[in-house]
């Protein structure tokens, strides 16, 4: 079977997340599917199938880091349109099956694809005990995500210290379901973007993600919030790095971007 790799919310290889992208027939047993993906072993693999016509969705989709299954993926989701896109599988918007409902994705005139995703519940909390050890920076505000992202949000004190992290990965992953998002306020928005961030989700395998699409389903309220407007553009602040465009529509956030395919080859195990 043909397999992808396909880097996503960038416009040029070797930059923004990368995916492993496989189109089947239908899903094998979740072993195969781990086994897989920890042979990718990129953030996530995304297995689809096609659907009978006349349902709520045209394809199932699901996501594998090389450690477990995920109940939401982003750049992976970002990655499977485009591989329908381009290879003519599937053509206009897709409606995809999940573990988090039904997710929708818009190629655009521009060669964009927008992704249809549930907004975050962003709850305040305190800021756990040992959150501030652990990233090496104290946090100004912290948020839970609800269990679809499962992350614990901390607003740090600027982009500088988003930047200059280097946290104890081990000590993250007591603080949350997936992992930590860490933001802050763009120092320069004539740059291009209005907030940066960094994603650490040590309890699926993955310490730094490289562009976290689900994770901007939290952020977009939030800095939509703090920032007055609904249509943002964020940094994943990565050695990778990629810009995903927000805009905050009340319990649905729709995330724009890019993706190139870098690998296409055959699976032959």
């Amino acid at each position: 079977m043909r397999i992808r790799i396909v880097d996503a919310f960038t416009d040029r290889p070797f930059a923004g997340n990368p995916a492993g992208v496989l189109l089947l027939d239908a899903f094998p047993d979740d072993a195969w599917l781990q086994d897989v993906a920890r042979e990718v072993n990129h953030a996530e693999t995304a297995f689809a199938h096609r659907l009978a016509e006349g349902g709520e969705a045209d394809w199932a989709l699901r996501w594998f880091t090389p450690a477990t299954e995920v109940a939401m993926c982003g750049h992976a989701t970002l990655a499977t349109a485009h591989v329908l896109r381009t290879t003519g599988a599937h053509e206009g918007p897709v409606r995809f099956a999940t573990r988090s409902g039904v997710l929708s994705a818009t190629p655009r005139e521009d060669g964009s694809i927008t992704l249809d995703f549930p907004t975050a519940p962003l709850t305040p909390v305190e800021i756990p005990q040992g959150v501030a050890e652990a990233l090496g920076a104290e946090p100004l505000t912290a948020f839970d995500t609800g269990p679809s992202v499962g992350d614990l949000v901390v607003e740090l004190a600027d982009e500088k210290t988003v930047l200059g992290l280097s946290p104890d990965h081990k000590a993250l992953g007591r603080h949350s379901a997936r992992g930590l998002i860490v933001t802050a306020r763009a120092e320069d928005p004539s740059r291009g973007y209005d907030f940066v961030s960094r994603c650490f989700f040590p309890n699926v395998g993955i310490d730094e993600d490289p562009v976290t699409g689900s994770a901007h389903t939290a952020l977009a309220p939030y800095w939509s919030e703090r920032l007055g407007r609904p249509d943002l553009i964020g940094l994943q602040a990565s050695p990778r790095s990629g810009r995903v465009r927000t805009e905050l529509r009340g319990d649905r956030t729709l995330l724009t971007g890019r993706a190139v395919t870098v690998i296409d080859g055959e699976l032959i195990a």
